[in-house]
């Protein structure tokens, strides 16, 4: 640990006696915040220790606004959700999906277009898949989303692949729970949000 951390002991700050490649975290939360509220630091490709996407809301929920993080960690990455703005949870019906907790996936093609509002986001393509998996072991298929009057925050770990891997692809927040067998897709209904990875 750096002595010099002009933060104090228990937050997160960049040790650059170590070079501006190595990333030093005390305290997720605080820097969480902190990057929300507008800070960004960047690394150069390989080297980064932590790329991200800021997601927003299209048409059917425009109030969605979040960040997410894939940091580097050993034998893997440790993806970090940070969101506000969710639907109303909805139970399911007869004939109509719930809305939530919401599916939460990686996808192969990192443009956030609305294109059909009424289908948004259909420009980021299908989930990533990268060693040709069904559906429920893609390596984009990420726990739901739970919100909490509208807010959600996650951590969890994965070691399929690290943060430089998913540059240019997006996130996507979905209207229903992923099942994690429907093929190819999860049925996870309407795409919500969009961020690019970068």
């Amino acid at each position: 640990m750096n002595s010099n951390n002009p933060y104090g002991g228990n937050h997160a700050y960049l040790d650059t006696s170590v070079g501006l490649q190595t990333m030093v975290w005390h305290n997720w939360y605080y820097w969480m915040n902190r990057m929300n509220s507008g800070g960004s630091y960047w690394f150069y490709p390989k080297g980064r220790s932590m790329t991200y996407a800021k997601i927003k809301g299209g048409p059917l929920a425009p109030h969605i606004n979040g960040m997410v993080y894939f940091i580097d960690v050993p034998g893997g990455t440790e993806v970090c959700i940070n969101v506000s703005g969710l639907p109303p949870y909805q139970p399911a019906t007869k004939d109509k999906d719930p809305i939530g907790p919401h599916g939460f996936h990686i996808h192969e093609v990192g443009i956030c277009e609305v294109g059909d509002p009424k289908e948004p986001f259909q420009s980021a393509g299908e989930h990533w898949n990268p060693d040709n998996q069904p559906h429920g072991n893609h390596a984009s298929d990420f726990p739901v989303i739970f919100s909490n009057n509208g807010s959600a925050r996650m951590c969890f770990f994965t070691n399929r692949f690290k943060p430089w891997d998913v540059i240019g692809k997006s996130v996507l927040i979905h209207e229903s729970p992923d099942d994690y067998r429907t093929q190819p897709a999860g049925d996870a209904g309407r795409r919500l949000a969009c961020g690019v990875i970068q």
